[in-house]
């Protein structure tokens, strides 16, 4: 059982163990042995707008050259920048130091294998007994000759910008379209509105003024209301909003109306299918029930994994589908990119509604969402005790199914990367939907 590496690396209260530098350090130490073994000369590393990137990104590369390995430094890149470059630079390995969507004091450490996959369970279980040996006192130097260098690279962000623009057909432009774009403060704000600025669009660019402790903070893609109030103030035709990596997209339609990752996912499987496409789409145990009825009209092929975009990639290795994605924003086109890209998923989209002469308003009607509450209890463990398994917990999970019957469903998880218990519950009626949801968050705010 991996003790360090959640759903998405790892991630921490900066200061805090495990995000500190003498942690990152080893960390960067114990990558390197598993990795080095496995052949890899040199690892990319790029980060996000946080302040604590810059100590992170240093006890990284100490390590890494601890363990002979070399290190290519990309500077403020999207996660899914790196995992390109890691490709196109021929990188045997890339990291980010990033907490996506979270608040600029958390951080954390994604590492990506060759090509920008993310790393196995079995290679992520192998560094932690090697970051378990180093922690103990048991880290190492190679001979002085041996040691890993360090260089920066140049233009990385323009590399990536011409790569997204790519994905756009070369017979459509996006000079009538007016487009509001919220980069979160954080790692796209300088690549996303040069996008869509460079393939024409009429871009408003707001949230891309990063100064370290401002990435997330009421803005991106987890806070919508200043993108859905800009895109009514400038007359707009769509907002597109990224989070703090920019792995993750949320729009918003000229009616000022947010459209989520379920929403998009359904226009991207139907043009798929319009196309060709004979494959299916996977979403996970979030995904919304109107998402599964709208794709089995269409004759879409649809299967549920756990939460977290690593499991959703793994069932579409394990089917040979293309497509997947969350009701979050991370979003799957693996036609187009090799990991989530809420760049490269927005063009996707904004194709999808360019060959349709449609608004991003009119294209999404083809599904309806079943009201959906998500409540977030803040939970710490005690003792190893499991909060699901109490009985209090239990018993009104039985109650509130019980109520539903086929008309919805409950789905109770902790999360793997914030200190939370998540209730969601989905209903035909949306009053109905809080209150269940309200009754099992109760039940566990209210342990021990």
């Amino acid at each position: 059982m991996r003790q360090y590496f959640g759903t998405d690396g790892v991630r921490g209260r900066v200061g805090e163990f495990p995000m500190t530098p003498d942690f990152a350090m080893k960390l960067g130490w114990a990558a390197g042995q598993v990795l080095g073994a496995e052949g890899v000369k040199e690892v990319l590393i790029g980060k996000d707008t946080r302040a604590s990137g810059y100590m992170l990104e240093s006890a990284l590369e100490a390590g890494f050259s601890a363990a002979g390995v070399n290190v290519a430094l990309v500077g403020p890149l999207p996660t899914p920048g790196v995992a390109y470059l890691t490709s196109t630079f021929r990188a045997d390995a890339g990291v980010v130091i990033s907490a996506s969507h979270n608040p600029f004091y958390d951080n954390g450490i994604k590492i990506f294998a060759q090509g920008g996959n993310k790393l196995t369970d079995e290679q992520e279980q192998e560094i932690e007994r090697w970051l378990h040996i180093a922690l103990e006192g048991g880290m190492t130097c190679v001979e002085p000759e041996k040691l890993g260098k360090a260089r920066r690279v140049e233009d990385a962000s323009g590399r990536y910008v011409e790569y997204c623009k790519a994905v756009l057909p070369g017979h459509f432009s996006l000079n009538n379209l007016k487009i509001v774009v919220d980069s979160a403060n954080g790692a796209a704000y300088k690549v996303a509105p040069a996008v869509y600025k460079e393939l024409g669009a009429h871009v408003i660019s707001i949230h891309d003024q990063p100064n370290g402790v401002n990435i997330n903070a009421g803005c991106g893609a987890t806070a919508m209301d200043s993108l859905c109030a800009a895109v009514l103030e400038h007359n707009a035709d769509v907002g597109i909003a990224l989070d703090g990596d920019a792995d993750r997209l949320m729009m918003v339609d000229h009616t000022g109306s947010v459209v989520d990752g379920d929403e998009l996912l359904y226009l991207l499987a139907k043009e798929a299918k319009a196309e060709g496409y004979t494959g299916g789409l996977v979403g996970t145990q979030m995904s919304n029930l109107g998402l599964e009825q709208a794709l089995e009209s269409l004759g879409i092929p649809f299967k549920r994994a756990k939460v977290g975009d690593r499991y959703v990639m793994e069932q579409l290795k394990a089917t040979g589908w293309r497509i997947g994605g969350e009701g979050s924003g991370h979003l799957l086109s693996l036609d187009h990119a090799a990991s989530g890209d809420a760049i490269i998923a927005s063009l996707r989209v904004l194709t999808c509604l360019l060959k349709q002469k449609s608004a991003l308003f009119e294209a999404k009607q083809g599904m309806q969402k079943l009201p959906q509450t998500l409540i977030n209890v803040r939970f710490v463990a005690k003792d190893g005790h499991d909060p699901l398994a109490a009985p209090q917990v239990q018993q009104a999970v039985t109650a509130v199914e019980a109520r539903l019957g086929h008309n919805g469903r409950v789905l109770l998880r902790k999360s793997g990367t914030e200190p939370f218990i998540r209730v969601m519950v989905e209903a035909n009626d949306a009053e109905l939907a809080l209150s269940s949801a309200q009754q099992i968050a109760d039940s566990v705010a209210t342990l021990p």
